[in-house]
């Protein structure tokens, strides 16, 4: 077996009779388009990488592939790829996944960039296409993914996401002007369905079955994170995130931000806590408003005792050193 860089622009032909049933086992399981083409590509690139079908590797084979993944690609990718092997392991040549060992990405809890409302104008005023500006708008006002703004119908103008993550439906509140946004950008192509069509006119808007391109928002993005300087991490995610750090500093309560979102674990949605510093600032404020009324005051004992005051009837903010 060759050994090489793990280039997707290798040959795949050895794999090429085991990815219809590998793409039928991820339909019957209920896995979404981009899960499809995510789990599908560890499989050309490892059969690239050695030049034969995954089902004749080894262990010791995979720990080869993945030491020269690490190297090249990020554990995000590392992660994918494991995913991805495993489920044709079990699912396509029914054996048991015995390599978990193998590999294990660390686990790093990073905590996302946001933007400041600010900021947020500045990207969306920025925007030169005006498709561009309201979608992105629309991403923002409504706290939505990527796949989600690209999927609204005019049907779902109350807005009614359907097969959002996980494959479930939620409602969502349409700002006013949102509604109004979106309306007059619809009138532009009147689609009969996609309120976010393909095409580079508005008559291929008017008859396009499919929507925006996802690597062209991407790229228009990056494009004006560069042109606006950010010094910050920034994708279309970020106004996801924003919008809910946002929503807690204006004192959302964390349930309603969660069931917004569409966040099936509470714990998903606390991480915004860390990300605004208005929450931080409350806390620090709480904080020292307890400590600054913690009486000191020494005791019959000759002990200090630690009594906390009211606030009206705190002397000085501080602590008194006693005799």
């Amino acid at each position: 077996m060759r050994r090489g860089h793990t280039d997707e622009s290798q040959r795949t032909s050895p794999i090429r009779s085991s990815l219809p049933k590998h793409r039928t086992a991820l339909i019957l399981q209920g896995k979404s388009q981009s899960t499809l083409d995510l789990y599908s590509r560890p499989l050309r690139r490892i059969a690239a990488f050695f030049d034969c079908c995954p089902d004749r590797l080894t262990p010791d084979d995979l720990k080869s592939y993945f030491a020269d993944l690490v190297k090249t690609h990020s554990w995000s990718t590392v992660k994918t790829d494991r995913n991805g092997l495993q489920f044709f392991w079990k699912h396509i040549l029914g054996r048991e996944w015995n390599f978990i060992e193998i590999v294990k990405p660390p686990i790093v809890r990073s905590l996302p960039d946001v933007l400041t409302q600010t900021e947020v104008a500045t990207l969306i005023r920025g925007t030169h296409k005006y498709r561009y500006k309201i979608f992105l708008f629309t991403v923002y006002s409504m706290g939505l993914r990527l796949g989600e703004a690209l999927n609204l119908t005019i049907h779902d103008i109350d807005v009614h996401l359907r097969h959002c993550k996980g494959g479930k439906d939620r409602f969502v509140p349409l700002p006013r002007r949102t509604l109004v946004a979106l309306r007059h950008y619809w009138k532009t192509h009147r689609n009969p369905k996609l309120i976010f069509p393909d095409g580079r006119t508005d008559e291929e808007r008017h008859y396009a079955k499919t929507v925006m391109d996802r690597r062209g928002i991407q790229k228009m993005v990056q494009q004006r994170v560069q042109e606006s300087r950010f010094n910050k991490k920034v994708s279309t995610h970020t106004l996801r995130h924003s919008f809910a750090t946002h929503m807690l500093e204006s004192g959302l309560n964390l349930r309603v931000i969660q069931d917004h979102l569409g966040h099936m674990c509470p714990k998903t949605t606390a991480l915004y806590t860390r990300l605004t510093e208005v929450t931080q600032q409350d806390a620090s404020q709480t904080i020292n408003a307890l400590i600054d009324n913690l009486s000191l005051t020494p005791s019959k004992t000759g002990r200090c005792s630690y009594t906390v005051r009211r606030p009206d009837t705190a002397r000085v903010p501080g602590v008194s050193n006693g005799p």
